[in-house]
């Protein structure tokens, strides 16, 4: 559940900064379907800090946001 919380967050933070996943792919070294892949609900994607990292820098929003869970 809380791969999917991440990739949904992902998600949202892009599209709130006007950014494709190829885009966002681009500006972390990463492939769209990395991306696509971490931002589907019907996938289990793990992500490294190192990647949440550079997707938070990219994103402009803190780490730790990708990490609060909803209960």
């Amino acid at each position: 559940m809380e791969y999917l919380q991440v990739g949904l967050k992902i998600a949202y933070y892009r599209k709130l900064r006007g950014l494709t996943q190829e885009e966002l792919a681009e500006r972390i070294d990463r492939t769209p379907a990395f991306i696509g892949h971490v931002e589907a609900p019907n996938i289990k994607k793990a992500v490294s800090l190192d990647t949440l990292f550079a997707i938070s820098s990219v994103l402009d929003v803190p780490a730790y946001k990708f990490l609060m869970f909803d209960d």
